[in-house]
C-alpha cells in the first residue's frame, strides 16, 4: 500500500516496551509511509497522545507501568478518528473486548508483522482484514495460555495446575518443555 492509502497526516504512535521489537516495528513502519513516534510506556504513551495526537497508533496491551488501554482511552478523547491497533502476546477474547470498547479499532496478537500491523491500520471499518499468513499452531496457543495462566499465579505451579484442571507432574512436564513452534 502507497502513501496515499495512509491519507493525509500519516502520524503514527507506537508504544510498546519491548524494545527490539519496538525498533524494527518502527523502522517498518517508516519504510511504509508512516511519519513514527515511538514511546515504551504508559506514561510516555498518554504523554505523545496528548502533546500530538496522532492518525494511527500501534499499542501494546500490557506494559511495564500499566495497561495500554490508558493511552487508547487518552487518544480517543483527543482525536476521536484516529485509527488504533492493540497489540498482545496474551491473546484473549475478554481483552479484546475491552479494548474494542475502549476505542480500539482491531486487536493483533504478536507475533504480528508490520503487513499484518499496516493491514489492521488501514482497514475499513466494514471489511475484515485478510487472515494471517502465518498464525500460532493451535499447540502454541494452548502453551501460550499455560504459560499466563502461570505467570498471573506467580509461577506457583501448584496453583495453575489446579486453575488449569491438570495434573501437577503434566504441568511441570508442559513448562520443561521448549515452546511449540
Amino acid at each position: 500500500m502507497e502513501q496515499n492509502a495512509i491519507g493525509e497526516d500519516p502520524s503514527l504512535l507506537l508504544v510498546d516496551d519491548d524494545e527490539p521489537f519496538l525498533r524494527r516495528l518502527a523502522k517498518a513502519m517508516e519504510k511504509r509511509g508512516f511519519a513514527v513516534e515511538t514511546a515504551d510506556s504508559v506514561a510516555a504513551g498518554k504523554a505523545i497522545a496528548t502533546a500530538r495526537p496522532p492518525a494511527y497508533a500501534v499499542v501494546d496491551l500490557r506494559l511495564e507501568d500499566g495497561t495500554g488501554l490508558d493511552v487508547v482511552e487518552t487518544l480517543r478523547e483527543r482525536r476521536p478518528e484516529s485509527r488504533i491497533v492493540v497489540l498482545t502476546g496474551y491473546g484473549a477474547i475478554a481483552t479484546a473486548v475491552a479494548a474494542v470498547k475502549i476505542g480500539a479499532t482491531d486487536y493483533l496478537s504478536k507475533p504480528a508483522d508490520a503487513a499484518d500491523v499496516m493491514n489492521a491500520l488501514l482497514s475499513k471499518d466494514d471489511e475484515l482484514p485478510p487472515p494471517p499468513e502465518n498464525p500460532m499452531s493451535a499447540d502454541r496457543v494452548r502453551w501460550e495460555h499455560i504459560q499466563r495462566v502461570y505467570e498471573l499465579c506467580d509461577r506457583n505451579v501448584s496453583e495453575t495446575a489446579r486453575r488449569l484442571n491438570m495434573h501437577r507432574r503434566t504441568l511441570q512436564r508442559i513448562l520443561a518443555k521448549r515452546s511449540p513452534r
